[in-house]
Order: C-alpha cells, then sequence, then structure tokens
C-alpha cells in the first residue's frame, strides 16, 4: 500500500462525506461513489450538494485554525463523487473502499456484492456500520478476508476513534492495514470483537439512558445532569480510561459502591460483573497493588499519576476554570 493510496467510499451521504473529509485532509484521493441510479440532473444536485458540504466543512475547520482557506481548495480538488454507472472506473484503483449507505442489512450487503465483483481481490472493504455484526453482511463479499467492519464515530473528520470489528473470515493481515492507514491519518483505531454495540455505543447507551433516567424519576433538571456530565464525567474521561480509573481508584470501591447502589436503587443494573471479584480475589485491586485491568509492574506509579493530574489542570485551563489562590 502506498503512503496516500486513493480511497473509495460507498454512498455521498454524511459518513462519506466525513470520510472524504478525514483523507483528503491527509492527503489522499477520494472517489464519494453515490449507489442510486439517478437522471444527470439529479446526479448534478447530488454531486453540488456533496461537494458544497465538503467546502463548508473545510471552511470551518479553517475558522478553527487547522487549515488556511487555500489549504482548503487543495483538499477539496481531491475529492470527486461519481456515479453508479461509473462504479467500476472509479473503484479501479482504490486500495481501500468504505461502505457508508444507510444501516439496512439487504441494502448493505446489494452495495458490498457489486463493489466486491467489480474490485479486485486484493482491495479492502470496510463497512461503516454502527448497528449490524460484520458476519451479518460479510457473505455478500467476494473474498471476505479482506473484509472488516471500521466504525467511525460522527463527525468522521474530527473524531479520533475508528473501532475495528473483523468477522470470522477477516485475514488479521488485513486488520493491521486498516489500522496502520487509519493511524497514518491521525486516527486512532481500536480491535474489538464482532459483538453488538462495540465499545463506544455500548457504553454510551448506558450512560445516555441512565441521564434520561434521572431527568424522568426527578433527581435534577436536564441542564444540570449535562452540566454534571461535562464537568464531572466528561472531564475525567477525557484524560483517563474507564477501567484505568477503575484501578486508580481501586476496584474494591466500585464492588462496594456497586452493591450499595443495587439495593438502593433495587436494580440489578448497578450488579458489578464476576470480574471484580474476581480481581478482589487475586490481589488485583488496581494502581496501589501493582495491577488492576492494567498491568503497572515496574511503572512508576507517582509519576503516571502526576501526568493524569497535569492533564486535569490543562482542562481545567481548557474550560477557564484554573484561578490563582487567594493570598
Amino acid at each position: 500500500m502506498t503512503s496516500h493510496p486513493a480511497i473509495a467510499c460507498l454512498g455521498a451521504g454524511r459518513m462519506g462525506r466525513g470520510i472524504a473529509v478525514a483523507f483528503a485532509y491527509a492527503g489522499h484521493r477520494v472517489t464519494m461513489i453515490d449507489v442510486k441510479p439517478r437522471s444527470a440532473e439529479q446526479f448534478a444536485k447530488l454531486e453540488s450538494e456533496a461537494l458544497d458540504e465538503i467546502r463548508k466543512t473545510l471552511a470551518s475547520l479553517a475558522r478553527f485554525g487547522l487549515l488556511t482557506v487555500s489549504d482548503a481548495d487543495a483538499i477539496v480538488a481531491r475529492v470527486t463523487v461519481a456515479p453508479v454507472q461509473n462504479s467500476a472506473a472509479a473503484l479501479a484503483d482504490a486500495a481501500i473502499i468504505f461502505e457508508g449507505v444507510p444501516e439496512v442489512v439487504d441494502l448493505k450487503r446489494e452495495v458490498l456484492a457489486a463493489a466486491s465483483k467489480l474490485a479486485g481481490p486484493d482491495v479492502i472493504i470496510a463497512s461503516t456500520t454502527s448497528t449490524i455484526l460484520v458476519d451479518d453482511i460479510s457473505g455478500a463479499v467476494e473474498h471476505p478476508r479482506r473484509f472488516l467492519n471500521a466504525h467511525w464515530l460522527n463527525p468522521a473528520y474530527l473524531i479520533p476513534l475508528v473501532e475495528l470489528s473483523p468477522g470470522a473470515a477477516t485475514d488479521p493481515a488485513i486488520t493491521a492495514r486498516v489500522k496502520a492507514l487509519l493511524e497514518g491519518i491521525g486516527k486512532v483505531p481500536v480491535v474489538c470483537a464482532a459483538t453488538p454495540g462495540y465499545i463506544v455505543p455500548r457504553i454510551q447507551a448506558l450512560a445516555m439512558n441512565e441521564a434520561a433516567r434521572m431527568v424522568e424519576e426527578g433527581v435534577a433538571t436536564a441542564e444540570d445532569i449535562d452540566k454534571a456530565i461535562k464537568y464531572g464525567f466528561g472531564f475525567r474521561y477525557a484524560t483517563m480510561g474507564l477501567l484505568e480509573f477503575i484501578d486508580w481508584g481501586g476496584g474494591d470501591i466500585l464492588y462496594y459502591a456497586s452493591r450499595y447502589l443495587e439495593g438502593a436503587l433495587h436494580s440489578d443494573r448497578y450488579r458489578a460483573p464476576e470480574v471484580i471479584s474476581r480481581n478482589m480475589e487475586e490481589g488485583r485491586i488496581g494502581m496501589r497493588t501493582g495491577a488492576g485491568f492494567l498491568d503497572y509492574a515496574g511503572m512508576d506509579v507517582d509519576a503516571f499519576r502526576e501526568q493524569r493530574l497535569a492533564a486535569l489542570v490543562d482542562l481545567l485551563r481548557h474550560f477557564g476554570l484554573a484561578r490563582p489562590p487567594v493570598l
């Protein structure tokens, strides 16, 4: 794979446009392929809308100081939109194809089957589905060893994370190549099993439902709950992961807090999983024992904590909440 391989996106909607911006910004040529048969007039309208949105996105990034207006012109010039009847030519030089059509299994299978017939057997194909398991659609792909899911989080051109989910037939070397490609454009890919919700949507759904439930129960106003998330929950987890935070305080604290909440709120949704009890039994409490979910053996834990606290101070400054002492 060359340093800036050509990229193809199946679909010219929101996901295709976001991926196009991310790759074009990083120096890649990108072709968004319309998957619907349209008249010349209808296609021209779609093409205009897609490129206009990309220009607006780049203009906003210029206002944020990430590029200049002349940079934006060069970046958008790397993006083209092709009608469905030109799919073969559009896919001819693509090194990787991202499918970004609506979350309908039959539609995805149809689009993936057509593209995989036109693309060479070594061209990597990735769905971007946020809900459908990779093996539910991989059967439509010729040479499924080159197929996996790459779940981008919107807006795709800004959020660093991409969740890679290989299927049963996916060649591990393909996963490694996609991971390297994404890292090359500044993304942070993680690999997860093909499971409903992947990582972020699964955690996010629990948190969002609990926030909505607290509004329903009258625990606090929507405004105060969001303020608590922004300046408490989100503030901490912008600098450390959830499992790292368990280790920071100790898995035993989570265990006892979970037992209390389960009883006080009469709901098993707060019950700690067995791994928490097992870690406690094995002495894997967290940083203070040298191991928890993560391994801290040989690490200067005090220096590590200092780094994390410094990152929190940087966030205080970002939010304008860092103040000098009153003397």
